[in-house]
């Protein structure tokens, strides 16, 4: 990767998805940093309850499908093919090879599909969409430049067209040195995601940006599960929170992934029941299954907590179908 200097936007695109950027590496996400995913079965069998609440409100159709986007190491895709029923289709979506070892019944592609009819999940995949950052200065708003090799900033041009006009609406920095990341083209690809949907659930799920809070902006580096400088050349993940109040069309759904989760009936004790208070841990019970619990108790905490993975943001949007969230649905996902 040469020595220029682009807008973030650029640099992000070739960074991350360009010939030697970072998601072209096989097996990247898992390798750089830990997810709902990664963490715990848990987050799988909450995919899987929301599945199967789509798929009942639909009346259990022929054909379902569930499309992950930004699909990674496929491990959601792959516990969800060994419990899913035989007419769900699972699709993984992604600019990295087919994982190895990934069920055949499982279909990988680079791009999503045209139409789906399901459940269409985009976990932590908008916010490493590129986005430009705009910074206030003395002289009005100016898009800040990136050397690809060594993260040296400066201003550029001012701020014009229709990153002011998002701005304007969403971001606006009002300080010298208060930036914002200017999140039209994530619009832009949730509506193209949404759009395919023709009937269903489609979740987005994402660390969300705060303008009142994130003066600063929210973009940074991961590299071997550590947060380290945004340095675009390939070797690290660059990513920035989602600003969620651009993307919500009427009659979305916004929670917390701690009030989402309990939605779908996660408990403390990392059971899915309607009934967080019933089947309490007892440690006089036996000892492998009193660990074995204890041990998912521990995950459930970690995927609740709202400093942690709990501190996402789900965004729902329904065509069709009620919140599944919102909807208690008591049923078996047919064969």
């Amino acid at each position: 990767m040469g020595r220029t200097e682009v807008g973030w936007r650029a640099a992000m695109a070739a960074a991350l998805y360009g010939s030697d950027g970072f998601y072209r590496r096989p097996g990247a996400p898992a390798g750089t940093f830990r997810t709902a995913a990664h963490c715990s079965a848990i987050w799988g069998e909450a995919m899987f309850e929301l599945a199967r609440r789509v798929d009942f409100a639909l009346g259990c159709p022929g054909r379902f499908d569930v499309v992950d986007v930004g699909a990674g190491g496929g491990e959601l895709l792959d516990a969800l093919a060994h419990r899913a029923p035989a007419r769900w289709r699972l699709c993984g979506v992604d600019v990295a090879p087919r994982p190895a070892g990934l069920p055949t019944r499982v279909a990988w592609r680079a791009d999503p599909p045209e139409q789906l009819s399901g459940l269409l999940l985009a976990v932590e995949y908008l916010d490493v969409v590129p986005v430009d950052v705009a910074e206030q200065s003395a002289t009005g708003l100016r898009l800040v430049h990136v050397a690809d090799g060594t993260g040296a900033e400066r201003l550029g041009a001012k701020v014009t067209d229709r990153d002011a006009e998002w701005i304007a609406r969403w971001w606006s920095p009002a300080a010298p040195g208060e930036r914002a990341e200017i999140g039209w083209p994530r619009d832009d690809a949730w509506r193209s995601l949404t759009a395919r949907l023709s009937c269903g659930v489609a979740l987005a799920v994402d660390y969300a940006a705060q303008p009142a809070r994130h003066l600063t902006g929210t973009l940074t580096g991961y590299r071997n599960g550590r947060q380290v400088p945004a340095i675009p050349d390939g070797t690290c993940d660059i990513t920035a929170h989602v600003l969620f109040e651009s993307l919500v069309d009427d009659d979305d759904a916004l929670y917390s992934q701690a009030a989402a989760l309990r939605g779908l009936g996660l408990n403390r004790e990392g059971s899915f029941t309607t009934d967080p208070a019933s089947s309490p841990l007892d440690p006089t019970a036996d000892p492998a299954s009193y660990l074995h619990r204890l041990a998912r108790a521990g995950e459930a905490a970690e995927l609740l907590d709202p400093d942690g993975l709990g501190g996402f943001t789900w965004l729902l949007h329904c065509r069709g179908v009620p919140n599944p969230i919102a909807t208690a649905v008591r049923c078996t996902a047919g064969k």
